[in-house]
């Protein structure tokens, strides 16, 4: 009889590349990672915000990304989001014995970010909550370096949840400084991703009673 714990479990990892007259992506994960790192994007806070994302998520993620960023940081970003909800929903694969559903809610400071997703093979995202003139505010920039603009934010969620099919609500439950009301999202989603796409033991096949995701 073969035992159980020296069954691997296929790899979950996928590597996706977009090319476009906006941008050129490649996006690497592995859903088994420790949380692993590798972004470059051209806009420095949209790369811290992927770090924590991959920091808090456990997932090994590498980006690298050019595009127009002498027009603004809209293309880039999104393109990147699109790649990465790709990628995602590539490395989840058939999602035999997984958690499925992930809830968290993550404070940073007076920020406080609630979380949920769903891997369920359905795209949809609700985004509530961010203060009134969060969309309007750029942060970061400087030299060499292209400023990220609020309302990036909730397109990031929409693509991402889109092309990975998932379902996911994202809401802002408190906040003032707009660093910390957008990093907080990011860590909140990446701990609810970290719970949904872990295995669960008991799960032999796929959480559903459909029988697919």
């Amino acid at each position: 009889m073969t035992d159980p714990a020296a069954v691997q479990s296929p790899a979950r990892r996928a590597r996706v590349e977009r090319r476009t007259s906006e941008s050129s992506v490649v996006v690497e994960v592995d859903l088994d990672g420790t949380g692993e790192s590798r972004i470059s994007t051209g806009v420095g806070f949209y790369d811290h915000m992927l770090t924590a994302l991959a920091r808090h998520s456990l997932v090994d993620l590498v980006v690298e990304a050019e595009g127009d960023l002498h027009i603004d940081a809209h293309h880039t970003v999104e393109d990147v989001a699109i790649c990465l909800g790709q990628a995602f929903r590539q490395a989840m694969g058939d999602k035999r014995g997984l958690v499925r559903f992930g809830d968290a809610t993550v404070p940073l400071d007076e920020a406080l970010v609630q979380a949920v997703v769903d891997v369920s093979g359905r795209p949809y995202c609700v985004h509530s909550g961010e203060p009134a003139g969060q969309e309007h505010v750029l942060i970061g920039g400087g030299p060499g370096n292209t400023p990220y603009l609020g309302s990036l934010t909730r397109h990031v969620l929409e693509s991402f949840a889109f092309h990975a099919h998932i379902g996911l609500h994202v809401r802002v439950l408190a906040g003032r400084d707009a660093h910390h009301v957008v990093e907080t999202q990011f860590k909140a989603v990446a701990r609810a991703l970290r719970t949904a796409l872990a295995h669960d033991p008991r799960v032999t096949g796929v959480p559903s009673t459909k029988g697919a995701l």
